[in-house]
């Protein structure tokens, strides 16, 4: 089990696109089990590589309840094909903007396509909090926040209190 630091705001590599995948080789399994032990550890539903500071396509999630059998899902190279046109507003938060949560509206419902660990292509149509889930990780590899939905006002607040918390953290080390 490798439990890997999570970046945060402000840090630039969370605006960065992340390179495809070429191959899915033992390095990019390595990864993804590394991304589900910190997405468990922290604890969050969610995970992109860019979020650990790795350039890489890949995505993990599992939206399993509480006490539930974990049901992790690895998308390697993910894309949306289709959006649907009926929306839905959600509270979102990011484990790279801890203790923050805003409503977001976004499409509710995806089409993904993605390679899995198996190195097969899949293509899946999701709704509701899966959907939310799929669209906040895909964005995370195309270096674009949650918080980009929001008002420039409340986005910009964000930004700068976790600017401020850097600034102060950099002075106390």
């Amino acid at each position: 089990m490798a439990i890997r630091p999570i970046l945060t705001l402000p840090d630039p590599r969370l605006r960065a696109v992340a390179d495809e995948v070429i191959e899915v080789d033992q390095e990019i399994k390595t990864l993804a089990k590394d991304m589900l032990d910190t997405m468990y550890d922290a604890p969050g539903v969610g995970l992109a590589a860019t979020q650990i500071g790795v350039m890489k396509r890949v995505v993990v999630m599992d939206l399993a309840k509480e006490g539930a059998t974990p049901e992790p899902i690895v998308m390697v190279n993910p894309e949306i094909l289709k959006f649907s046109e009926d929306t839905a507003v959600t509270e979102e938060g990011c484990l790279s903007i801890p203790e923050l949560y805003y409503e977001v509206e976004r499409p509710a419902g995806v089409t993904v396509r993605y390679t899995n660990l198996d190195g097969k292509a899949v293509t899946t149509e999701a709704n509701d909090r899966l959907a939310v889930c799929m669209q906040h990780e895909i964005d995370h590899l195309d270096g674009v926040l949650y918080i980009d939905y929001l008002s420039r006002l409340k986005r910009d607040r964000v930004i700068k209190k976790f600017e401020k918390a850097e600034k102060i953290a950099k002075r106390a080390s």
